[in-house]
């Protein structure tokens, strides 16, 4: 299962209820942590979450908004004694602006960081792998996906009943028929296909070819609506998406579900507006809150 955590959805000004943008995913032992805008400790404190968990960052892009908590983060860690390796994953001058950020702030002690620019499929497991495509906001920008694979399981209430075991369930798992004790038992009715899984992130963008094949399948595509259509054009000017676009961007990709999140302050009181707009495009569309928590199996 892979549960996603929304720790601030709002946009470049937060509002009493949204705070700047974070989400945490968690998967296995993967604490996954996109984005840390400023108060996302409070967050995690108040998700009830562990941030010394958390063993990747991946920054979609180096506006204040989306990086500002990101100090105060490695502060407490070196605090809690964190002495695992954190790995810093972002666009193009990543590695500039965390240096710059060490030699800004007096840190008390430091966490080992580890610091990459990516692009592509850059960290990869036997059980799933995370990948980057550039976006089109300005500066240097990424979305995400992170993707777990299709994996071959056995049906472990039948192979009860075989008595198989040892090097043997390696063979099934190959989809290989095997015989044991001079019995044959057929792969097939023995094993099956867990599906892969596919969560995307798509945050401050402007409209471009590149998001519809990236997040082409996603189980769950969480992207930023900061404005409602009849703001296309200030939307164009910030290069940022509406809604709208938002839902037409899940249709086309034949994404399973849409979660609208960096939602901007002006529809604190009218979200429905957003959410009504997504809706007339996409209709699995869902409006994240502050500290909601979604799953993935």
């Amino acid at each position: 299962m892979i549960k996603i955590t929304f720790l601030g959805t709002s946009d470049a000004v937060p509002t009493a209820e949204r705070n700047h943008t974070s989400i945490l995913l968690e998967y296995k032992d993967e604490n996954i942590l996109i984005d840390c805008g400023e108060g996302t400790q409070r967050q995690i404190r108040k998700a009830k979450l562990n941030p010394c968990k958390i063993n990747r960052i991946l920054i979609t892009h180096w506006h204040g908004d989306h990086v500002l908590g990101l100090s105060g983060l490695l502060q407490t860690l070196s605090f809690s004694d964190y002495n695992k390796p954190l790995f810093i994953y972002g666009p193009a001058g990543t590695k500039e602006f965390v240096k710059n950020m060490l030699k800004t702030f007096v840190f008390q002690g430091r966490c080992p960081i580890e610091v990459e620019e990516v692009k592509g499929k850059f960290f990869e497991t036997d059980d799933f792998y995370i990948e980057a495509e550039s976006m089109s906001h300005g500066i240097p920008c990424n979305a995400y996906n992170f993707v777990k694979k299709e994996r071959i399981r056995i049906d472990k209430v039948k192979l009860k009943k075989t008595n198989l075991e040892g090097p043997i369930l390696k063979k099934l798992k190959e989809g290989k028929d095997v015989t044991y004790n001079g019995k044959k038992y057929l792969a097939k009715n023995l094993i099956f296909k867990e599906k892969g899984r596919k969560i995307s992130f798509v945050f401050d963008t402007s409209f471009n070819t590149k998001i519809i094949p990236f997040v082409k399948d996603s189980d769950m595509l969480i992207c930023e609506s900061t404005f409602d259509a009849d703001m296309e054009q200030k939307a164009i000017a910030y290069h940022h998406l509406t809604a709208k676009q938002t839902a037409e961007i899940a249709k086309k990709s034949k994404s399973k579900k849409l979660v609208l999140t960096h939602i901007s302050q002006r529809y604190n009181n009218n979200l429905k507006k957003i959410l009504d707009s997504a809706k007339k495009g996409f209709k699995n569309s869902v409006l994240a809150k502050d500290l909601d928590v979604l799953e993935v199996k």
